[in-house]
C-alpha cells in the first residue's frame, strides 16, 4: 500500500484528508493538471488526484477521423438509439486498448472497470488471444457446419468440459440476443408451451419478450419491499434488518409467493420456461435470496417448464466463486445462454442444452451461417486457455471481493450510498437520496458523480431501472492497485458530490 503525499499544504490539503478518511494509505496522489483537469463536470476547489498505475504499454499516435466529424456521422446516419445511449456529457472518444486500460483519441489513459459492458473478459487485445486470432485469419476466415473444420470441434469440446451434465449439447450463434431468442424457441418446441416467465427488470435481448411473456417481481432484498441482511450471497449483506428465524429466509418465501400467483393469474397451467441471470445485468446487479433459484426451478419444472440460466455476464468465472453464475445458486439449468466473455469482445454466443431437449429441436431444421465461424471459435478457445492460464476467476475472486469489502466502508461513511452487492468482479452499487427511503438519488446527481470519476481517468457503467446503480465490471485482468486507484477516485468523487451539494 502506498503512503499519502501532498505538494501544497493548508486548507485544500486538510480538506482532501477529510475526504479520504478511512481511505488514506489507497493510491498515491498527484496535483491536477492539463485538460484531464480542466474537463471536469464539477466545479470544486482543486484536490491532489490519485496517481494512476503505471502501464508499459505504449499506443500508437491517433490519426484517423476527427471527433467533430465522428459526432456529425454519429447523429446522421447511426440509429438514434447511438446517440442516446452515447455515455457522459462529453462523450469518451476511444482509439486503443491493451487488457484493463483503454486510450482516447487525445492519448488519454483510462482503467477501464466496465469492460464494454462485461465484454472484455481477459484483457483487451490480449496478446495471446490477438495472436490466435491472427494465425486463424491467415488460415480461413469462414466456412459454415457443412463442413468439417477443427477450430468448431476444439471450441465445443472444450466449452462442453466447463459444464455438469447433462449439458454437453452447444448451438453458437452471434449475440447474446441471439443465443436468448434461440433458447425460447428451443424451450417452445420442446415442451409444447408457449408462456415464458421472466424477472421484473430483466433485459435479455429476447425479441418477443414484452409480446410473449409474463413477469414476476424482481426478488431485489435491498430495494424490493422484502429482504434483510442476510438475505444474499455475497461478501456484503443489506443495511436493512432481518428477524428471520434460524435457518430460514421470509424475504424469500415472500418473493416465491408473488411467484406463485403468475402461476395462479397470468399464465397457462403449463408453460414453456423460466428466464434469469443468476446475478442481474442492466438490472443492477441485482442479487435475489439465496434459495430463490431453486424453489424456482422446482416450480417451473412441476409446470412443465425448462430452466434457463442467462450467463450473459455472470459466466466464465467473473463471479469469482464458480465458472459459471448458476453454481453459485446449486442449481442445474435446463439451458444456459452466453456471449460477451465468451470470446473477448469478439461477436459470438452459445446456447448450451441437454441431449434431450436437442433431439426435440432436431426434429425440425436449424441452420446458423456464422455460427461457429472458425475465427469466433479460433478466438474463444484461446479466451478458455488464456482464462485458465492467467487465473482469471481467481482474480474476480479476491480483487472482486477485495473491491466489495473496500466499497462497504464507502457505504457506511456516505449517505447517498444505499447498497453495495454482487460477488467477484460483477459489482452493483446502488445510490439514493438517503438510507432510510431508498429512492434512488435522481439522474442529475448520478451523472454528476459518474463524470468526475471519468475525468479522473477511471470508466464505470451504470444500470438499473432508474439509472441508479453504478456498474463495476472490469476485465478480469485488474490487479489490486487498480483496485486501490478506483477507490480513490470514486471517493474523490463522492466527496466532491457531497462537499458541493451537502
Amino acid at each position: 500500500m502506498h503512503k499519502v503525499f501532498s505538494r501544497f499544504n493548508g486548507p485544500c490539503l486538510d480538506r482532501v484528508k477529510d475526504s479520504y478518511n478511512a481511505f488514506t494509505g489507497l493510491a498515491k496522489f498527484h496535483r491536477p493538471s492539463g485538460a484531464l483537469f480542466k474537463q471536469s463536470a464539477v466545479k470544486h476547489t482543486a484536490p491532489d488526484l490519485p496517481e494512476m498505475p503505471p502501464c508499459s504499454f505504449t499506443p500508437e499516435e491517433y490519426k484517423d477521423m476527427s471527433k467533430e466529424r465522428m459526432m456529425e456521422i454519429r447523429r446522421q446516419y447511426c440509429n438514434p438509439m447511438t446517440m442516446k445511449v452515447t455515455y457522459y456529457k462529453k462523450p469518451v472518444y476511444i482509439h486503443q486498448g491493451h487488457m484493463q486500460w483503454l486510450w482516447d483519441v487525445d492519448g488519454r489513459r483510462y482503467l477501464d472497470l466496465f469492460a464494454g459492458v462485461a465484454t472484455v473478459s481477459v484483457g483487451h487485445c490480449h496478446p495471446k488471444v490477438t495472436e490466435a486470432a491472427e494465425k486463424q485469419l491467415r488460415k480461413l476466415w469462414h466456412t459454415t457446419n457443412i463442413y468439417v473444420y477443427s477450430p468448431l470441434h476444439e471450441y465445443t469440446e472444450k466449452l462442453a468440459a466447463t459444464l455438469p451434465d447433462p449439458l454437453k449439447v452447444i448451438y453458437l450463434t452471434n449475440s447474446g440476443s441471439e443465443a436468448n431468442d434461440l433458447a425460447m424457441l428451443m424451450a417452445r418446441l420442446h415442451t409444447g408451451n408457449f408462456d415464458v416467465i421472466t424477472l421484473s427488470e430483466y433485459e435479455t435481448g429476447l425479441t418477443s419478450i414484452w409480446l410473449f411473456s409474463s413477469q414476476t417481481m424482481c426478488p431485489d432484498v435491498f430495494a424490493g419491499p422484502w429482504g434483510g441482511s442476510n438475505c444474499r450471497d455475497s461478501p456484503v449483506q443489506t443495511i436493512r434488518d432481518c428477524s428471520c428465524p434460524q435457518g430460514s429466509c421470509t424475504a424469500n418465501d415472500k418473493y416465491i409467493g408473488q411467484l406463485n400467483e403468475v402461476f395462479a393469474t397470468s399464465v397457462a397451467s403449463r408453460i414453456a420456461a423460466f428466464f434469469a441471470e443468476p446475478i442481474m445485468g442492466v438490472g443492477g446487479a441485482v442479487q435475489y435470496p439465496k434459495n430463490f433459484l431453486k424453489d424456482t426451478y422446482k416450480l417451473v419444472r412441476e409446470r412443465g417448464g425448462v430452466c434457463i440460466a442467462d450467463e450473459v455476464q455472470t459466466g466464465f468465472g467473473r463471479t469469482g466463486s464458480h465458472f459459471w453464475g448458476f453454481q453459485g445458486h446449486d442449481v442445474i439449468p435446463d439451458m444456459v445462454t452466453m456471449a460477451k466473455g465468451i470470446a473477448n469482445g469478439f461477436p459470438m454466443g452459445a446456447v448450451v442444452t441437454t441431449p434431450e431437449i436437442a433431439a426435440s429441436f432436431a426434429k425440425g431444421v436449424h441452420f446458423n451461417t456464422f455460427g461457429g465461424n472458425p475465427v469466433a471459435c479460433a478466438i474463444a478457445s484461446s479466451v478458455l486457455d488464456t482464462m485458465e492460464e492467467d487465473g482469471t476467476q481467481q482474480i474476480s475472486h479476491d480483487v472482486g471481493t477485495y473491491l466489495l469489502t473496500e466499497l462497504a466502508k464507502m457505504r457506511d461513511k456516505y449517505e447517498i450510498i444505499g447498497d453495495v452487492r454482487g460477488k467477484g468482479l460483477q459489482i452493483g452499487v446502488e445510490m439514493v437520496k438517503d438510507k432510510a427511503s431508498r429512492k434512488p438519488l435522481p439522474p442529475a446527481a448520478m451523472s454528476e458523480i459518474f463524470e468526475d470519476t471519468k475525468d479522473m481517468g477511471v470508466l464505470i457503467g451504470k444500470g438499473g431501472v432508474y439509472g441508479q446503480t453504478f456498474r463495476i465490471k472490469p476485465p478480469m485482468c485488474i490487479t489490486r492497485d487498480d483496485a486501490d486507484f478506483f477507490l480513490a477516485v470514486f471517493n474523490q468523487a463522492l466527496h466532491n458530490y457531497m462537499e458541493d451539494h451537502h
